[in-house]
């Protein structure tokens, strides 16, 4: 085998090596991003939740926590399920 053969076959392993960590680092990229958008989803309904439990209701907050809801599913639909164990441990 020649010195050419040998640094073409080289490049090829560092290419898929390369290509391999960037699939790794885009797939935590969209878990990262995918979280983040669940967490302004349950942020926002928990909100709504707030609003009628305290009484600081409008006519819209049951629309928009059925809204929230719906597209709470979705993302769940899209990106698996949602990690629901509380996060606050000073409450």
């Amino acid at each position: 085998m020649g010195l050419l053969d040998k640094a073409k076959e080289q490049m090829a392993v560092a290419t898929a090596v390369a290509k391999d960590a960037a699939q790794k680092g885009q797939a935590k990229i969209d878990s990262v991003q995918a979280k983040r958008a669940a967490d302004a989803l349950l942020r926002d309904l928990g909100a709504t939740t707030y609003a009628q439990r305290t009484g600081r209701a409008n006519e819209e907050t049951s629309a928009e926590a059925d809204k929230l809801t719906a597209a709470l599913r979705e993302h769940e639909a899209a990106n698996g399920i949602i990690d629901l164990s509380p996060e606050a441990t000073d409450t």
